[in-house]
């Protein structure tokens, strides 16, 4: 099909089978705020260049304190090595994960590329720092997986002289070319787009950019875009809608999504984005909170994106690969009820899910299983035979509820158990 340069056309483009059945992916923010690691508690630690401009910051009075008063953000660039970094290794923990896309930061708000770009001359990591490129590493690791690669890229940047002087030129001369030039230098699966907040999708060029990328780039098939490109586009423009932290934005929340459109829920494992050294673990979703909100996102026909941090040397914080294990442990027993399934009810019940796929339901509980337990968006048939995934032998008995689905569990030694955190039953015809 042949797509037309107008939103009306290009909302028409389906989101491509294979995100929806993804349900769960791996966000990276890496980059030169990952050197002082640093910021308030509960703010984003990837807009410490803005945050030092602010002296009353305390972003900004750490900076004077650790470099010194004629310290630029630019002179970071130095002391990001990324000595420790191995992207197989990365490719290993996200597989393990049970991830099924990873999208890499290639160029947040401060301009500078995490690959070489003709675009960003100096101010990538090709060229200055690590001299790596990031994105070619990570992509050639990651075809060895089935962790399918892509990328976050932001439309502005904080101080580029042409964006500062005329946004709209710097649109067409500068951020368009450069978006080609990924697009097709990478062939990425996903592109998230952000920092669209500002001006409307006109200014940017959107449709420009997603005219070509639907009609003529090398990955018009599968390319996954995003809903930000313009500051009257989330949530109702573009390719998959996304979340952050629960909200849209504009007053809107995940509630607000249109059910007849995938959505994509991200977050950090703390309060940030990038990596801040100074949260605590109290400020960490636990592992069963991050199962349960997959579950919940998934329950809605949504996707979750999970960020983490990765420190300056290129390592992966414990306590964000010990959440990544957890959650490809509990997916390596319960992906059954996850991938490739599609909402099923408006989802009322308290601390349990529902997920469909054609030959089943899937009914996932917050708490150990035992005793009677209410389904009560399932309708009760003779005819239906239930399991407990990770439990098979264990048997499960379907008790007619007044015309719902009232289902009695057997004492259970957790030991026989392959599952923890939330518990999966399978609901399907004898």
């Amino acid at each position: 099909m042949k797509y037309e340069n107008n939103w009306q056309s290009l909302n028409s483009r389906p989101v491509p089978q294979w995100f929806a059945d993804a349900k769960f992916g791996i966000f990276i923010h890496w980059g030169l705020y990952s050197v002082p690691a640093y910021t308030n508690r509960g703010e984003y630690a990837e807009w410490y260049g803005e945050q030092i401009k602010n002296p009353e910051h305390n972003a900004a009075k750490f900076h004077k304190r650790m470099y010194g008063e004629n310290f630029n953000y630019a002179d970071l660039a130095s002391m990001f090595k990324a000595e420790l970094f191995d992207a197989d290794e990365w490719a290993s923990l996200f597989q393990k994960s049970g991830a099924k896309y990873m999208n890499l930061v290639s160029k947040h708000h401060d301009g500078f590329c995490m690959y070489k770009s003709e675009y960003a001359w100096n101010w990538n990591s090709f060229d200055v720092g690590p001299h790596r490129d990031f994105c070619q590493e990570l992509k050639d690791a990651l075809s060895k997986t089935d962790v399918r690669f892509g990328v976050y890229h932001s439309v502005y940047e904080w101080w580029n002289p042409l964006y500062l002087k005329n946004p709209e030129l710097y649109a067409t001369e500068h951020l368009i070319p450069m978006l080609k030039e990924l697009v097709e230098k990478y062939q990425p699966n996903t592109l998230f787009t952000d920092g669209e907040w500002s001006h409307p999708s006109s200014v940017w060029h959107s449709t420009d950019f997603l005219t070509w990328l639907y009609n003529e780039s090398s990955v018009r098939d599968f390319i996954v875009p995003n809903d930000r490109w313009g500051s009257e586009t989330r949530g109702s423009l573009g390719g998959n809608f996304t979340t952050e932290y629960g909200e849209i934005g504009f007053g809107k929340s995940i509630n607000d999504i249109a059910d007849d459109r995938p959505f994509e829920e991200c977050r950090g494992i703390g309060a940030s984005f990038g990596f801040n050294r100074i949260e605590h673990s109290s400020d960490y979703m636990s592992s069963k909170a991050l199962i349960e909100l997959l579950c919940s996102l998934v329950s809605k026909g949504g996707n979750f994106l999970l960020n983490i941090g990765p420190a300056t040397d290129g390592t992966i914080p414990v306590v964000m690969e010990e959440r990544l294990l957890d959650i490809g442990k509990w997916l390596s027993t319960n992906g059954e009820a996850i991938y490739s399934s599609r909402k099923y009810t408006s989802n009322k019940s308290e601390g349990i899910y529902y997920t469909k796929k054609p030959d089943a339901v899937y009914a996932i509980i917050n708490r150990f299983p035992f005793g009677e337990i209410a389904l009560d968006e399932i309708d009760y048939s003779p005819d239906m035979e239930i399991s407990l995934l990770g439990g098979n032998s264990i048997p499960i008995t379907a008790i007619d509820n007044n015309g719902k689905l009232k289902i009695s569990v057997p004492p259970i030694n957790p030991d026989d158990i392959d599952s923890n955190y939330l518990y999966t039953f399978k609901i399907s015809k004898k």
